[in-house]
């Protein structure tokens, strides 16, 4: 790869000026919104067979994530969570309510309701969202030994793109440029083809410079 030019220089540099301020928004922050959906058509497709109470619960929760206030979403998760932790409902209250803490930049208890979903929810893909959501965190706190731990955990190919790509930053946080270059090109690799987000990654492979 040759160097890259003045103009590129230019972009790449404004990309991590951008990343540093919104890059933990992008990783993750779509399956969190997909979450809420599922979370609702779940809600509306199985309350006969749940809890009644814990789906009342699950939609107070909705309810206060339409306010914005991390405490009054979290006071909500956890009160499901206390009550009915062993539900479907209170992993994906927990993301809710984790998102709400990192956007109110309460990074010590969304850190906390991440490690409850990934130690509690019985299902693979809401732990490895949560697992994806806390390694964000981790590098945001410069964390990265522990924030790589939470990424080298197994998890499903569907999120191999993101994992990589989130390894990829944290990994050039650490200076380790030719690592950093290996996970790129493997979230690079595993991402569709036809997904805007490999636009983003690419930049950012492009941004290590040539190997040398």
């Amino acid at each position: 790869m040759a160097e890259l030019d003045l103009q590129e220089q230019e972009q790449v540099d404004a990309l991590k000026a951008w990343w540093k301020d919104n890059g933990k928004w992008v990783v993750g922050v779509v399956v969190v919104a997909l979450l809420a959906f599922a979370g609702t058509q779940f809600w509306k497709k199985h309350q006969a067979s749940q809890a009644d109470d814990a789906a009342k619960l699950y939609v107070e929760v909705m309810k206060q994530v339409s306010t914005n206030d991390a405490k009054r979403i979290g006071d909500a998760a956890d009160a499901l969570a206390s009550k009915f932790g062993s539900s479907a409902y209170a992993p994906r209250a927990q993301l809710l309510a984790a998102q709400a803490s990192i956007q109110a930049k309460d990074l010590p208890h969304a850190k906390a309701q991440l490690f409850w979903v990934i130690e509690h929810a019985n299902e693979v893909a809401l732990q490895d969202a949560a697992r994806l959501k806390l390694a964000s965190v981790l590098l945001d706190e410069k964390k990265y030994d522990e924030a790589l731990k939470q990424l080298d955990a197994a998890h499903p190919e569907s999120f191999t793109g993101l994992y990589s790509d989130l390894k990829g930053d944290v990994l050039s946080a650490m200076g380790k440029v030719a690592e950093a270059r290996v996970a790129y090109q493997l979230a690079l690799d595993k991402t569709d083809a036809k997904s805007m987000y490999r636009n983003l990654i690419q930049l950012k492979l492009d941004g290590l410079g040539a190997a040398k």
